[in-house]
């Protein structure tokens, strides 16, 4: 019987433990192929102040890459719409954003990139659930 375990029981086990964490490692990732391409988000301003509405779903921070402007400033309203999810907040670096999204109620995060590049925000389980702004 200890070998029939050995032999045959804990290499499927491997296995399904590894397949398992793929799974969980790849929801939520942006590849940086598709951080270059920024889907057009509608541009919507308030007294001067970009507004980009952001939604927490199963797939992670949606919509995901948007574009913004290095010293224009923001003002994210995030909703989180699942609770099948650790992104229970939004975390970045950098600028002290770490803001709890309760379910289903919009929150509004102000901030003003500072520099270019590709910044990314997500969960505070140290990303794994994570969205980016292009920032020109």
């Amino acid at each position: 019987m200890r070998q029939f375990i050995s032999r045959i029981i804990k290499p499927w086990l491997a296995l399904a433990a590894t397949a398992a964490m793929v799974g969980i490692t790849q929801q939520g990732c942006t590849k940086d192929a598709d951080a270059a391409k920024a889907p057009a988000v509608p541009e919507k301003r308030e007294n001067g102040v970009r507004i980009v509405e952001l939604s927490v779903t199963e797939k992670g921070y949606e919509p995901s890459p948007v574009s913004l402007k290095k010293g224009e400033p923001v003002k994210l309203v995030v909703t989180r719409k699942t609770d099948h999810t650790c992104a229970t907040e939004v975390v970045m670096d950098g600028y002290d954003i770490n803001t709890p999204l309760p379910l289903d109620q919009p929150v509004e995060i102000a901030f003003t990139p500072k520099e270019s590049g590709k910044l990314v925000y997500g969960c505070a389980m140290n990303k794994m659930i994570s969205g980016v702004f292009m920032v020109d």
